[in-house]
């Protein structure tokens, strides 16, 4: 049993690639950015995600018919339904990039400004990090790898498998095959080392109640206006006593002067 359902997994990753294989072949032109699988209860459903989707759709529809036809003849899907999206941001694509660099090279770029030039452009859309790897033989009748890279980039881990995105194609050129591979990191990228904070939100009665608070200390409570008035009872009670001792002590001047 298990060795059944191993070569089922098997089989069917395969037949992935070799549709992803198929349909990039077939929408070439149109800018291919990568296909989703997924099976639903209505039939196999499949995404393409295509910088210039006209091309693939056709006239009324003609074009997108056909490939549909092809796919289900070829690979046995049952009732494939072909869903076509378009890429708002080319740049950010990597297979749409490892497409256009190898087109580039086999226009005969040299093979360090067609590297440093998609880095720039895949940077200055709002990537956080890039990498390009170009290996084969690119200058010479040996093998050899030149990476480009630029941003932050991750290697390896959870981040790497969530976040950086990978794309790769071929260039053919006179000298040989030269593989080109694109990693691009997404804008949206939120790394564990990056520590976000965040103010702490108060409501509206919370203010409320806060100012009713101040408000409350503000206002004398009782204990406090029984204190101040007897403060003020005993002030005067010392300024009546003075009173009482001023007059006394001129009775007293008084009656001094009329014995002598």
């Amino acid at each position: 049993m298990t060795l059944a359902r191993e070569k089922k997994f098997i089989r069917e990753k395969m037949d992935r690639v070799l549709l992803k294989e198929f349909l990039k072949g077939r929408t070439e032109r149109a800018g291919f950015g990568g296909c989703d699988v997924s099976r639903t209860p209505m039939g196999t459903r499949i995404t393409l995600h295509i910088e210039r989707p006209s091309l693939v759709i056709g006239r009324k529809g003609r074009t997108i018919r056909k490939i549909t036809r092809d796919v289900k003849d070829k690979f046995g899907f049952d009732n494939p339904q072909i869903e076509v999206q378009e890429v708002k941001v080319p740049e950010l694509n990597p297979q749409i990039m490892a497409e256009k660099l190898a087109q580039s090279l086999e226009r005969g770029w040299h093979f360090r400004r067609a590297g440093h030039s998609t880095v720039r452009r895949i940077m200055d859309s709002g990537a956080r990090g890039c990498q390009i790897i170009l290996s084969g033989k690119i200058t010479g009748p040996r093998h050899r790898v030149e990476k480009f890279k630029d941003g932050h980039i991750k290697y390896c881990g959870e981040e790497k498998n969530k976040w950086m995105r990978e794309g790769y194609s071929a260039a053919k050129v006179k000298l040989g095959m030269i593989g080109v591979t694109v990693q691009i990191m997404d804008p949206e990228a939120k790394l564990p080392d990056e520590i976000e904070i965040i103010p702490p939100s108060v409501d509206e009665e919370e203010i409320e109640d806060s100012g009713d608070e101040v408000q409350e200390e503000k206002e004398e409570t009782p204990d406090e206006k029984e204190d101040t008035d007897e403060s003020e009872e005993v002030q005067d009670e010392i300024e009546e006593m003075d009173i009482k001792e001023e007059s006394e002590d001129e009775k007293e001047k008084e009656d001094d002067g009329e014995d002598d």
